[in-house]
């Protein structure tokens, strides 16, 4: 039996994992998670069910301080470590740049010390970065792996620098290290601080949406979303697969405006839609009106969306209505 580590596992995307390889495989699960207020306590481990599950064990530890000895003791020797813990949320890391760099930087290096300590047994480690770290993307134009980074915004740059990070560990110390960029996730128990959840919560409360756009406010802003059990499934298909070292982009399959996005919702509530256009974008830097990867390697290799777009966010939005305490 393989044992995984799953930092962030309390969180949105992280418990998406933790439900991946419980279904999936017979991995043994150890979650490490902060408890932040991203996290909801242990609300999304919950919903899931995994507290009935034997493989799983949960640890409390915020990486912002190196790991203890105790964590290293009580974690035992590791196939895979899935580093997803992380601040996400552009607008805070605006407000608060520092608590970025500090978990999503200082942190990365706590992890990659751990990692190098458990080495002798240690397959491969993920670190889950973002499109953002290429920052706006020209219409027409999708970033590879290797294209140079411009980050606009605290959220990214401090992703771009755990990166770096992990490849310098990778050459120095030969760790087993590789890197996803990913775009836009969606999903059930997903923040309501997010575009989608909070679309869904004010087109079902017949209230004015705020769509991101242009200085003329005449374009919305558009992002490749994908599910987060999509990406779980790209995650469990590079994992074995993954050279140290190496990128890999992990891309929804459509390209979605912002304002499309809540007209669909609407469509799927059987409500109409109220909207603005703003130009959010001018009076606070850091928003980019548009992100894109390109994802043929990934596709080269033999991954394929296991559930398209339309049904993944159709069973999301339905999700959300029958379960209102998420919004």
């Amino acid at each position: 039996m393989k044992k995984i580590l799953i930092t962030g596992g309390c969180g949105f995307l992280g418990h998406h994992l933790v439900e991946h390889y419980l279904r999936n495989s017979d991995y043994e699960i150890i979650v490490l998670d902060a408890l932040t207020y991203a996290s909801n306590g242990f609300d999304r481990l919950r919903d899931i069910n995994c507290f009935d599950d034997k493989r799983i064990k949960i640890i409390t530890y915020n990486i912002r301080e190196p790991i203890s000895e105790g964590i290293i003791k009580e974690t035992g020797k590791l196939d895979y470590i899935l580093h997803t813990a992380a601040e996400t949320h552009v607008d805070n890391s605006i407000i608060d740049p520092l608590s970025f760099v500090k978990t999503n930087v200082l942190g990365t290096a706590h992890m990659l010390e751990f990692a190098r300590k458990k080495a002798d047994n240690l397959k491969n480690m993920l670190y889950f970065s973002t499109d953002e770290v290429f920052g706006p993307a020209p219409q027409k134009k999708k970033y590879k792996e290797w294209d140079r980074y411009r980050s606009t915004n605290p959220y990214a740059a401090s992703k771009a620098g755990g990166e770096e990070l992990c490849l310098a560990y990778a050459n120095t110390y030969k760790l087993p290290v590789f890197i996803t960029h990913c775009m836009n996730l969606f999903g059930e128990r997903q923040h309501p601080e997010k575009f989608i959840p909070m679309c869904i919560k004010k087109i079902r409360d017949n209230q004015c949406v705020t769509i991101h756009a242009n200085k003329a406010k005449t374009v919305s802003g558009s992002r490749f979303y994908i599910h987060c059990r999509n990406v779980a499934s790209a995650v469990d298909f590079i994992l074995p697969r993954a050279t140290t070292a190496h990128k890999y982009n992990i891309v929804g399959e459509k390209e979605v405006s912002n304002l499309d996005m809540a007209l669909t919702i609407a469509e799927i509530l059987e409500k109409p839609l109220k909207y603005e256009m703003t130009d959010f974008h001018s009076q606070r830097p850091g928003h980019d009106l548009r992100y894109a990867l390109d994802g043929s390697l990934l596709k080269e290799l033999g991954w394929k969306i296991p559930i398209d777009f339309e049904k993944s966010l159709e069973k999301t939005v339905k999700w959300f209505i029958n379960n209102k305490r998420w919004l």
